[in-house]
């Protein structure tokens, strides 16, 4: 007997209990309502699971944060317009202070002119050395150095660089002539070199 026979027959036996012959798929009455809850419960575990986080693998740790450095400067910058004499009859009161030695000028310098007039004013060397420090900080020993802002001028900074012509009339190319002036400057309001440079330490000009 062929399979299409057996097939038959088997079909003829299960219509006459009852069955469907039709050959679709027939769901139990109960799987409808189980799936659906099973659909509920994973969309409610994806809702409320918390993510796993995750690293890409090109993702960088991030650098530790530096502070950045800072420069605390007490006082405010200025330049004073009371240089306005070649001597000044009462000087500043004020604490004299020493500076980093300035060691033996070169000859022909300007600090070589500067350190023999010290000297003949019967200074000795710290007050060479202020005074290094302190047309360091205002000129660099630059005979022609100019401040646009105030108008000083030359190698003791005179504000302005006319007031120099008391001491010659070169005063804005020579060294000796800039020198002459800012030192008797010095003297006639500070005193002493030192007594400048403690000035200029405390407010930043002198």
């Amino acid at each position: 007997m062929g399979n299409s026979t057996r097939v038959s027959e088997l079909r003829a036996q299960l219509k006459s209990s009852g069955g469907d012959v039709s050959g679709r798929h027939v769901r139990a009455p109960w799987s409808l309502p189980i799936f659906a809850s099973f659909v509920t419960f994973a969309f409610l575990a994806v809702t409320i699971a918390p993510p796993v986080p995750t690293s890409p693998a090109w993702a960088v740790a991030p650098s530790p944060i530096r502070e950045g450095q800072t420069l605390a400067v007490e006082g405010d910058y200025a330049n004073p317009t009371g240089r306005d004499a070649f001597t000044i009859s009462d000087p500043v009161a004020v604490a004299a202070s020493t500076a980093p030695a300035a060691g033996v000028p070169d000859a022909g310098s300007a600090q070589a002119i500067a350190y023999a007039m010290v000297k003949s004013m019967g200074l000795d060397d710290s007050e060479y050395n202020c005074l290094v420090a302190l047309w360091n900080r205002e000129s660099h020993w630059n005979v022609y150095a100019f401040n646009e802002s105030s108008g000083a001028y030359g190698i003791p900074q005179a504000l302005p660089g006319e007031k120099m012509a008391s001491a010659g009339a070169d005063w804005a190319t020579n060294a000796t002539t800039q020198v002459t002036w800012g030192l008797s400057y010095i003297a006639g309001r500070y005193g002493t070199p030192c007594g400048a440079w403690a000035h200029s330490e405390d407010q930043g000009w002198y």
